[in-house]
């Protein structure tokens, strides 16, 4: 039985009491939950309630992950897919769902257990069946990569790598604050799992995009994005329309892989609050 925090439970509680369509966000690599938070509050304004559960240990504030870098290893996608899975099986409507980076790809295994109403996936992480890695993705993700001995431990990037991976599209200014106030380590395995999906027909990183219960998806792609890509976006999308329910897919010229978070954040939720509110 999976272990929530108080807040995680609270949270849960808190979207059952209300009576209100749930909307769950799923935070990827290097960030953790609180990155959600004007998120929370603008589809709050707009009528629903959110949740944004952790991956399982993660620290709630990014002081104390930085204090304890080593609490994010050994972290693997099943395991942090099914902590959110008995998250959403305790809520009595079915949620919307909504997945950066790591956490598109989660939200896109979630959907594919047919237990979400609507999925929005921004900028997600490559999963098995997605042949193409590009040059920056792989750049990107060198920090991890270049390092396969140190699978099972945890990694953070230096400023420069946040500059080329999250930040490339903003201000030099605005890239520090972001990376002082968001970047936090994170778990190397999902990384490597998403890297090798194809060569592992065992591959955690896997979605199954042919659920016919998987209902509405929207990937958004920023189209400077150096760590997932334009050509990351439309291989999934590829895979994904095939479903016969509704798959959307949304390019935003200029942005980085920080579209969440950075000042820009605000368009990017109001196309993923349109697309659930049409299709929820």
């Amino acid at each position: 039985m999976a272990e929530f925090t108080d807040r995680e439970q609270e949270e849960i509680d808190r979207a059952n009491e209300s009576g209100l369509r749930p909307v769950v966000f799923v935070h990827g690599l290097w960030l953790l939950s609180s990155s959600w938070d004007r998120w929370r509050a603008f589809f709050e304004d707009q009528g629903y309630i959110t949740l944004a559960p952790g991956w399982p240990d993660d620290p709630e504030t990014v002081e104390a992950a930085k204090a304890d870098p080593e609490v994010f290893a050994n972290k693997m996608i099943t395991q942090v897919t099914d902590h959110y899975l008995a998250a959403i099986a305790q809520l009595t409507i079915d949620p919307a769902v909504v997945g950066h980076s790591f956490g598109g790809l989660i939200a896109q295994r979630i959907a594919g257990e047919g237990v979400a109403a609507v999925t929005v996936a921004i900028d997600s992480a490559p999963f098995r069946g997605v042949l193409l890695l590009p040059a920056s993705s792989l750049k990107s993700a060198a920090p991890v990569l270049t390092h396969p001995a140190s699978v099972g431990k945890s990694v953070s990037l230096t400023f420069e790598q946040f500059s080329f991976g999250w930040s490339n599209a903003l201000t030099e200014e605005e890239g520090r604050q972001l990376y002082d106030e968001y970047h936090v380590p994170a778990a190397r395995n999902p990384l490597f799992q998403a890297a090798t999906a194809n060569l592992n027909p065992f591959t955690q990183a896997k979605v199954d995009t042919g659920n016919h219960e998987r209902g509405p998806l929207l990937i958004i792609s920023g189209d400077e994005d150096n760590t997932a890509g334009p050509a990351i976006q439309h291989a999934i999308f590829a895979l994904q329309e095939k479903n016969p329910a509704v798959t959307q897919l949304v390019d935003i010229p200029g942005r980085g892989h920080s579209l969440t978070i950075d000042h820009g954040w605000k368009e990017v939720a109001e196309i993923a609050i349109g697309f659930v509110r049409e299709h929820e």
